[in-house]
């Protein structure tokens, strides 16, 4: 019973680091993909990342409004 116990408890231990070099992983990309956000600490990170969500979706608001004022 013992070995079991300690095999559950390996394999945990070792689940939980690859958990978190996945999230590390993706916490990389996401700076990659959001101007000005490199080696923010996560909070600042997701906060940036929601400022340029809405960055975005404002800047296809207009150029859809553009495109409709210009369509032939």
């Amino acid at each position: 019973m013992a070995c079991r116990n300690l095999w559950t408890t390996r394999w945990r231990r070792r689940r939980r680091r690859q958990q978190r070099g996945r999230v590390e992983r993706k916490m990389k990309k996401l700076e990659r993909l959001v101007p000005g956000a490199t080696g923010l600490n996560p909070d600042r990170l997701f906060l940036r990342t929601a400022q340029h969500i809405l960055q975005l979706k404002f800047q296809v608001n207009v150029l859809q409004a553009l495109a409709n004022i210009y369509k032939p």
